[in-house]
């Protein structure tokens, strides 16, 4: 048998911040000439922040994000877009395909970042994660920011 991998390659991140561990599992789509950003991704609707399964935040000791507290676990991790305003999601059910059975009543954490318009373009979904806990989100023209902290 011969097996076709997905167009949405399996990818992760993981970075250690501190004694922290932070790890992003998720699919990454390409644009493949197609607008993102309203279209494949629909402004007011919550998004899978990938492709395929949900994508899974987890760490390993109590952090903060954004200012705002998140308990050690593994999370589904979604976004609400609207417009320049996106909400990122930490959700109990982080197994999932995609966001069709997503539950706002599961939600332990909700933060609110202003994404920017970047002069680069990135073709496919890329996570990354600075030292200092900066979560990047790049895909398109657009760049969303967060920031993981260690619980003191």
């Amino acid at each position: 048998n011969l097996t076709i991998p997905d167009q949405s390659q399996k990818a992760g991140v993981s970075q250690r911040i501190g004694l922290t561990d932070i790890e992003i599992h998720y699919s990454s789509p390409l644009v493949r000439a197609r607008s993102i950003w309203g279209d494949v991704v629909p402004f007011g609707e919550v998004w899978r922040a990938g492709a395929n399964e949900a994508t899974v935040f987890e760490v390993n000791k109590d952090v903060v994000v954004e200012g705002q507290p998140l308990p050690k676990g593994k999370y589904g991790f979604f976004i609400l877009v609207n417009g320049e305003a996106w909400t990122m999601i930490f959700n109990k059910t982080w197994k999932q395909w995609g966001a069709f059975k997503y539950n706002e009543k599961k939600d332990v954490l909700r933060v609110s970042v202003m994404d920017k318009e970047v002069e680069s373009f990135s073709e496919k979904l890329t996570y990354s994660i600075g030292d200092d806990g900066t979560v990047s989100i790049l895909w398109g023209n657009r760049h969303i920011n967060f920031l993981v902290q260690e619980k003191q």
